[in-house]
């Protein structure tokens, strides 16, 4: 097995508290990373803190905090609370979001993401590096006094960060998100990956960024994997719960002729079923939109069957560059399964 690191997300509707109680026996059963998503929920930041406060030695990732519900300076300063609260455990993650969450639930403009997003991490970084934050673009930072009370002045962040290099990844899909991606995160948040895709669907994005990346960020980290389940009567929930979500995602995730998620299962080869799945959804015949997913997609990245299947398809993940193993166990005992899989990424 490669050497992998073993990571899942939470969910963003479940009751906080237990979530907490879950991640306490996930980490002892060998999982390494835990990602907290906000969308029109709870906010990701309290449970994390919770969470923190919980464990002792698994990383906590926001997965992800969207770029334009906060201001930078404010990502800045709640991740290096984050990473002090957790003893340097925290990873940011970022990400657009989409139009029908952040101009429906925060009344805030839908634009320019890919520009947005490299000005929120260089203003992180300026913040953790306790530098006077000066910055002129998107966001100007002190504000100019022609469009406040002229009374700012630059700042630094009054407390010494845990770690001035707090892991910045980004959940991307679009080839300019993705390039940009490559060039400054540590790490990728993928919606998908499907190994024998990656390389038609993201290489010259990558490489673009490649070309331009620091090498002190290391080689970029990534995540992959799916809903995973091995017991024979998980695994048709499994790939119905993978059907239903990813149909929401594809379908129903923005409009047509504006959907990231269908772009992209689109340029994986499925132009035609893209365009059904989408009109399925969006007339309200969601489980017709699921049934029409291919079933070679859903082979692709759901992590289902013998073990034997999936160490293979662990192995197809990690040559296609992933780093992290991300699942969803589906199992009567999601604890025990994810210390199944330790065991095999560890022999």
């Amino acid at each position: 097995m490669p050497a992998m690191k073993l990571s899942t997300q939470v969910s963003y509707g479940d009751d906080p508290r237990a979530t907490a109680e879950s991640v306490v026996e996930m980490e002892k059963a060998g999982l390494d990373v835990v990602w907290v998503a906000e969308a029109y929920s709870f906010d990701a930041v309290s449970t994390m803190g919770f969470l923190a406060a919980r464990t002792d030695r698994v990383e906590i990732g926001s997965g992800i905090l969207p770029i334009y519900s906060r201001t930078p300076t404010l990502t800045a300063m709640t991740a290096a609370s984050l990473d002090a609260l957790s003893g340097g455990r925290f990873l940011l993650g970022l990400g657009a979001s989409g139009p029908q969450v952040i101009e429906g639930f925060h009344g805030v403009a839908y634009d320019k993401p890919v520009a947005r997003t490299r000005e929120v991490v260089e203003i992180c970084r300026k913040v953790w590096a306790r530098e006077r934050v000066v910055h002129k673009g998107l966001y100007e930072i002190p504000l100019p006094e022609d469009r406040g009370t002229g009374l700012g002045k630059p700042l630094k962040l009054i407390n010494h960060p845990v770690r001035a290099d707090i892991p910045v990844w980004i959940a991307s899909l679009g080839e300019r998100n993705v390039a940009m991606t490559a060039e400054i995160a540590h790490g990728w948040l993928p919606h998908v990956v499907i190994p024998e895709k990656v390389h038609e669907v993201f290489a010259d994005a990558l490489q673009k960024g490649f070309a331009k990346r620091d090498p002190a960020l290391g080689p970029l980290q990534i995540t992959g994997g799916g809903f995973l389940a091995v017991d024979d009567d998980m695994i048709v929930h499994a790939r119905n719960a993978a059907r239903a979500l990813y149909a929401l995602y594809i379908g129903g995730m923005g409009a047509r002729g504006k959907n990231f998620y269908n772009t992209v299962f689109s340029r994986q080869g499925w132009t035609d079923t893209a365009a059904t799945v989408q009109d399925l959804y969006l007339d309200g015949r969601k489980e017709e939109a699921a049934a029409a997913l291919p079933d070679e997609f859903i082979d692709g990245m759901t992590l289902t069957g013998p073990p034997g299947k999936i160490k293979e398809r662990i192995a197809s993940l990690a040559e296609a560059g992933v780093t992290h193993l991300h699942v969803t166990p589906v199992s009567k005992d999601p604890v025990g399964l994810l210390g199944q899989v330790r065991e095999w990424l560890d022999t």
